[in-house]
């Protein structure tokens, strides 16, 4: 597959090329659901979702037939601070049981007939530890961004990004700081159940990568503070807009991947909504920072783009509706 990007510079300028939303197709979408036989907004959300997807599929009566589902792996210098609550080999154990089938998110995707793709980025290599140094060079950042990108199907319809990495709520919550403002205390959150000496251990470890690095440009953060998996979802994410597949976001770290891509090119997100809202305590503000509605509140904390493949239920339901239902014409309902 030939990428469209080979340096920093041209991933950052394909943010500003990349195709928005076709609004014939949105107003023939609209058009349609004004005709359906129910009252006008009684399937609420699902009405403007529908509307929302048909644009960006450029199909005023579209069909979800692939959703695609792809999980990132990555493992973070950052874990010799103490902030996880499991040890970084529990990474590639995981990476393992997605492969065999045996994960949550195995489950939800052949639920919801998603195709699934894991792909382990460098495991034996980790980031460094921020607090040290950046945790990526441009070189790891732009081949991680690569991955990213060159893992959609181009013939999705409707795609997932998910993540592993044991620490990388830590790193999310250091790039949500350094795009969106505030401390350590602000945005690190328990993850996968640290105590109380392990949260403080985490925002005192976050404000030790934010003093160390300048990273007021987006991409600068995502080099300096993020991770290979985090930098792979934005690359896929970007993808996704490329060849106008909408996208469900997950939890609190795809969501700070994302906001990347808002924070390098204001619209860059417009192709996406919020799967869910995690019980990470911060992922919230980070939802509102992006002016994104989770479409489910279930408590989840899981990762995997469990959440956010769980919502493509709820997608091929607002699509189902939308496409399936007959008009009063075409049902001889009176409308009046």
């Amino acid at each position: 597959m030939q990428l469209p990007f080979t340096t920093l510079s041209a991933f950052r300028a394909l943010m500003t090329e990349a195709p928005g939303a076709d609004s014939a197709a949105s107003n023939a979408a609209r058009d349609r659901n004004g005709q359906l036989t129910k009252p006008p907004g009684a399937l609420g959300r699902l009405e403007n979702l529908a509307i929302w997807y048909a644009g960006w599929r450029g199909d005023a009566q579209p069909q979800i037939n692939a959703p695609q589902v792809i999980i990132f792996a990555g493992n973070h210098g950052v874990c010799a601070q103490g902030v996880s609550a499991f040890p970084a080999e529990v990474t590639a154990q995981m990476v393992a049981n997605f492969e065999h089938g045996g994960a949550a998110i195995n489950q939800l995707a052949k639920a919801f007939s998603a195709r699934m793709d894991v792909h382990a980025l460098s495991l034996d290599t980790p980031t460094a530890d921020f607090t040290q140094a950046p945790a990526m060079s441009e070189a790891e950042l732009l081949e991680a961004l690569q991955t990213g990108w060159a893992a959609v199907d181009p013939q999705a319809d409707l795609l997932v990004t998910g993540e592993m990495g044991i620490g990388n709520t830590t790193a999310a919550a250091a790039l949500a700081a350094a795009l969106f403002g505030g401390t350590g205390a602000d945005w690190a959150g328990r993850g996968t159940g640290v105590d109380d000496a392990g949260l403080s251990r985490k925002a005192a470890v976050v404000d030790a990568g934010l003093a160390l690095h300048d990273s007021a440009d987006p991409l600068e953060a995502l080099r300096c503070l993020g991770g290979r998996e985090l930098a792979a979802m934005a690359g896929a994410i970007a993808a996704a807009r490329h060849h106008r597949i909408p996208v469900i976001l997950d939890g609190f770290i795809c969501t700070a991947a994302a906001a990347v891509l808002e924070k390098t090119h204001a619209g860059a997100l417009d192709h996406s909504v919020a799967g869910h809202l995690s019980a990470e305590g911060a992922h919230q503000r980070l939802l509102d920072a992006l002016g994104k509605t989770p479409l489910l509140n279930l408590g989840l904390r899981l990762g995997e783009g469990s959440g956010a493949a769980l919502a493509i239920g709820v997608m091929k339901g607002a699509i189902a509706c939308h496409s399936g239902m007959s008009t009063f014409a075409e049902a001889g309902v009176s409308d009046s």
